[in-house]
């Protein structure tokens, strides 16, 4: 999936961890500052170094089967909707996990709980590739991704306690952009290596990367000095996430991050079975390839700050939604530079939505904004494992047409809860105005 996330309203970066930067710097202000890293000084090139390393290893183990859904259908003898389980139950054991992970990074300590992560996820990524079955496969990837809801669990609070608040943002977008790169150079590697080898090597290969990955974290990063043991307390989680699941703005802004992620998740699933067959019948590695599109998501995802200081925050999601029905419109041709283009489309309307939804929880969220950072996380990935067992339904029952008719409709979704929400913004203004 997908790896781009975003900060505070005004500053959006490119990965679901990035969402809580406003939360981590309100938590990195109340530390002292004198002590912490700055650009420049000790410790601070290795913890970014250690970051990016980790955000790499993530983001390619998560995301390792989905450029090889074809040959495992293929080697197992199964459909699309079975295949497209390795992907759906590693996002979604990730949603499952992320809250109380990030729970237990209070009591553990956020290097421990990253480091655990790594190691259990890695050990699976190199089990992955002799998994004699597909449902020993979806087993082994459902572990893998419960692992990896460690690290956006703790990531962004290591930051905020080590890090001074001016040199936060800048941080957490270096652990952003190893998201970036896992995700998008997992799927072109494990295309090209498939291509040759097989898709039992080409996990192996990313087993092994993030295996190197994950060594080099642990070693890199510098032993934590500002971290304060906190309780385990059930009971306050529970109402904290009670409150924010109560906000009415906050359960839109989790919908529709989840109904963006579910078109994305659908295309980019079902895409290498659609070029894959005819006309197109393109090789593994060119389809790994088409990952590279990705990085069209990043630049959107850049600019969406700029974009809702223009347009505002919805008129920012009709936009986004409008240029991922485009691009779904585009790519039912049967014309290879329509197709490209529809992706282009599909990727940059898919992250600017993305960008608006996740800052905004930053923004809305007064209190707990970690955990409303979490459960937008939850969201998107829950999203992102039903777009892609649905999308691999509908493509198996009616073709790329039917891919495309599920995000239509989830892009609908997208629309009809921002018309809602302008809708409720118009009658509150209404009542305060005759309040006073």
């Amino acid at each position: 999936m997908p790896s781009v996330s975003t900060g505070a309203s005004t500053t959006v970066g490119a990965s679901p961890a990035a969402s809580v930067v406003s939360s981590a710097a309100s938590v990195a202000s109340s530390a002292p500052s004198d002590s912490r890293m700055v650009p420049g000084g000790p410790g601070y090139r290795r913890m970014s170094l250690a970051l990016f390393l980790a955000g790499v290893a993530t983001f390619a183990l998560l995301y390792s089967t989905q450029a090889l859904l074809p040959l495992i259908s293929g080697d197992f003898g199964v459909t699309a909707s079975t295949a497209s389980w390795t992907v759906s139950a590693a996002t979604g054991a990730l949603a499952l996990f992320v809250l109380p992970l990030s729970a237990l990074s209070e009591r553990f300590g956020r290097r421990t709980l990253m480091t655990a992560s790594l190691a259990i996820a890695v050990t699976v990524g190199l089990l992955v590739p002799f998994a004699p079955s597909v449902g020993w496969l979806i087993a082994l990837r459902a572990v893998q991704g419960a692992a990896l809801a460690g690290l956006p669990a703790s990531a962004t609070a290591y930051l905020a306690e080590e890090v001074r608040p001016k040199a936060l943002i800048t941080a957490i977008g270096l652990f952003v952009a190893g998201n970036s790169v896992g995700g998008m150079s997992g799927r072109v590697i494990t295309g090209w290596v498939a291509q040759e080898w097989g898709w039992r090597v080409a996990v192996g290969v990313i087993g092994l990367i993030a295996m190197g990955c994950a060594v080099a974290f642990r070693l890199l990063l510098p032993a934590p000095k500002h971290f304060k043991t906190g309780s385990l307390r059930p009971a306050v989680l529970v109402r904290t996430v009670r409150d924010h699941l109560s906000n009415p703005l906050l359960r839109r802004l989790y919908a529709i991050g989840a109904l963006f992620m579910t078109v994305f998740g659908a295309v980019y699933t079902v895409i290498g079975y659609r070029l894959t067959d005819a006309p197109f019948s393109l090789p593994q590695g060119i389809i790994g390839s088409i990952f590279l599109v990705y990085l069209v998501g990043t630049v959107s995802a850049s600019t969406a700050g700029r974009l809702v200081g223009r347009l505002g925050r919805r008129g920012s999601l009709y936009l986004a939604g409008g240029t991922t029905t485009s691009g779904l419109l585009l790519s039912l041709a049967d014309f290879l530079p329509l197709v490209l283009l529809g992706l282009v489309l599909i990727t940059a309307g898919f992250f600017a939505g993305h960008a608006v939804a996740s800052s905004s929880v930053s923004h809305t969220a007064k209190e707990g904004r970690a955990q409303a950072s979490a459960l937008y996380q939850s969201a998107y990935y829950v999203g992102s494992s039903a777009g892609s067992t649905l999308g691999a339904i509908a493509f198996h029952s009616g073709g790329w047409a039917g891919t495309v008719a599920l995000g239509l409709l989830a892009v609908a979704g997208v629309v009809t809860i921002t018309v809602v929400g302008s809708h409720a913004a118009r009658v509150e203004r209404r009542l305060v105005a005759v309040q006073h």
